[in-house]
Formats: C-alpha cells, structure tokens, sequence
C-alpha cells in the first residue's frame, strides 16, 4: 500500500480546499452541496456509467477532509454517496441504479440511511425494524432514531429484518423508503449540538413497499449491509481528521500572532509542543484511513473492517484532542463566536460516539485481531 498520495490525488485535494475555503465556516449548507454536485466531488466513487466519477471511498474521503479542513464539513457525503450509493452500485438492480445514481451523484437527490434503534445502540443484532411480505409487496414496521437528514433527503436507506424461510430467524435487509411514503413519519430530535443537518426519530407504521423497495439479493444479510459501514467509518474519520485539522490551523495562526511577553506565545513549549503533538496524531490518523480505504477499493472487505474501525477511532480520538488543545491555545478567545471554535468542542465528540463508539471499537478489534473471548 503506498504511504504517499499520487499526483491526482494531490490535485482532487488542492481543488476542494479551494472550494471549501470559498464557502468557509459560515457556508450556505445547500450552496455548497450544489456546487460542490456540480464539480463532481460527491460523486467521485459513483460509477461512471452512472454519472460518477469512477473511483472510490478513498476519494471520497478527501473530498470530505478538505471540506472539513476549510470549516465546512458535509455531513451527508458521508451518508448519501458513501454508504448509500455504494450499497446500491454494489448491489442493487439496474433500475435502482439508473434511478438513484446519477442524482446522489451530481447532488439533485439524497439518500439517508436508517440503521440505529432506540434500544438496539450498537448491538445490530437487536434491531427490531421487520419486514414482511404481503403479497409482492413488503411491510415495514419499526423505529429508528439519531437519523441525520431525513428532511432534505428524498428517500431513507432503512435497515430492516426478514424472516429466514428456512431458519425462522430474522436476517438484516435493506429497503428504500422514499420520503412521503404513508405511514413513515419523522420527529425532529431537539439536539444541543447544533448542525446544518437535523437529527431524527423515524416511525414506520406498516410502511407499503413495492418488491423492488428491496436493495440486493434478501438473502446476502451482513455483506450488503457491512458494505455500507465500512465506508462510514471511513468517511467519519475523514470527518474528524478535517475538524481537527481546522481547529488546529486556527490555534496555529492564533499562536503565530498573539503576543504577550514580547513574543509570540507560540514560541513558548508549553504551547507548542500539544500543538505538535495534535498534528502528529492526526497525521497518524489519516495514514490509517487511507490504509481503510484503499483496502475497502481494492474490495478486500475484511481488511477494510479491522482497518475502518481503526482508522475511525484514531481519528475520533484525534479530533477531541485537537480541537480542545486548539480552545485552550486561544484561552477566553477560544469560547467566542468571533473565532468560531467554541461549537467545535460539542461536535468533535461525534466522531467519538458516531457511528459506533470508541469503546465497541476496542471491542472489534480485542475479538476479531486479538482473539480474545467476549464478555458478551
């Protein structure tokens, strides 16, 4: 795997921090999402035949780092290109495909994804969302919560349970529910953390799905499903990386310039060397996500999962890290609107807790690298 980025790589990176230092912290969320469409940055792993850019999560994440870098993160690249259209273009039909692609592509459609449930948490195997079959249609019933903009997006990625004929228990599927379908129904979840994109609770109340609401094959369970979670755990480290990396050039600028005892209080060690230290953290973070990704594009899915996780929690742990050392350099300064790193503080801890938390991370990898027994 190469440790160094290849000169297209380089150029993709200096072009989306160009648009993203255009728009800046204080972007017009929808503007940026159509520009940014129509340059072909959320569709770079998108098939070509489908209006993408032919390529993968590992340009996707570079897209959404430097987004980040500049103060602009988009959230949703990380739930409508990454993990729902590579679940379709991996295995949904061609009409699915054709319908959805190009718009999720060029950003003119958006797709959120349901997964997490009230008292399922990280347990996937709890989830109580279930389908069944009425004729050719399917029924849906259930609850999702902390479901991220289900408002702007034109249909939800809902993952439900199937019975297994043969087995009689319950395995993952995905369905498409379009946004006004009856019987699915939204609640605005009051969060403190506030965002462009909203957070949800869904209700699916016997939701009536045609047969081809059904993405894949109703048999494939965990391998159409971990498709997609792979990607987001690439994705929400690309998403902590280029918080961090904001919050960091922020506390660089500010340490450069501010003056106390005749020079600039950067020159002092004790302010120096945690900023150091936060650079290096990230940097080691952003080696594993691209480790994650070039592994998930080369379709060794195993890999990618134990390298995901990691690349996720390293970045998670990287983005607090930073993003308070940044607060900190600044002192008083580092809580006021004027220098916008203040609301950071609240939204680094996404990275930690979203998708999945540090500690089931640790989990992953104690069982499936270190062969360690469960204790549950």
């Amino acid at each position: 795997m190469p440790t160094t980025e290849t000169q297209d790589h380089e150029s993709l990176r200096q072009a989306v921090a160009t648009l993203g230092k255009r728009h800046g912290r204080h972007h017009d969320r929808e503007a940026l999402w159509q520009e940014a469409g129509k340059l072909g940055y959320l569709g770079v792993n998108i098939p070509e035949e489908y209006g993408g850019g032919g390529h993968g999560i590992t340009e996707l994440s570079i897209v959404l780092e430097e987004l980040g870098a500049a103060g602009c993160p988009l959230l949703m690249l990380v739930v409508s290109p990454a993990i729902c259209g590579t679940v379709i273009a991996r295995f949904g039909t061609e009409e699915q495909k054709r319908h959805w692609l190009p718009g999720i592509a060029d950003g003119t459609r958006t797709m959120a994804f349901g997964i997490t449930e009230p008292d399922a948490g990280s347990n996937s195997h709890r989830i109580t969302t279930t389908a069944r079959r009425d004729g050719t249609d399917w029924l849906l019933t259930g609850r999702k919560v902390f479901i991220s903009g289900v408002d702007i997006a034109d249909a939800t990625l809902i993952v439900g349970r199937t019975e297994d004929a043969r087995t009689g228990k319950l395995k993952p599927c995905l369905f498409i529910v379009p946004r006004d379908t009856p019987g699915f129904e939204r609640r605005p979840i009051d969060m403190e953390l506030h965002a462009a994109e909203k957070q949800f609770e869904l209700t699916l109340d016997d939701v009536r799905l045609p047969a081809d609401a059904l993405v894949g094959d109703e048999d494939a369970g965990l391998l159409q499903l971990f498709a997609g979670l792979n990607p987001e755990r690439i994705m929400t480290a690309a998403f902590g990386i280029g918080m961090g990396r904001y919050a960091l050039a922020k506390a660089i600028e500010y340490a450069r310039d501010r003056t106390v005892w005749n020079t600039p209080i950067g020159a002092h060690q004790a302010i120096a060397h945690p900023l150091a230290q936060a650079h290096i953290d990230l940097e080691l973070a952003r080696l594993m996500m691209r480790k994650a990704a070039q592994l998930y594009d080369a379709g060794d899915d195993i890999g990618a999962g134990e390298a995901a996780n990691m690349a996720k929690y390293a970045a998670g742990e990287a983005c607090v890290k930073a993003v308070d050392q940044a607060v900190h350099t600044l002192g008083g300064n580092g809580l006021t609107r004027e220098f916008g790193l203040a609301s950071l503080i609240t939204a680094a801890r996404v990275a930690r807790i979203a998708p999945v938390s540090r500690e089931m991370i640790l989990n992953y990898v104690s069982h499936q690298t270190l062969g360690l027994p469960k204790s549950y």
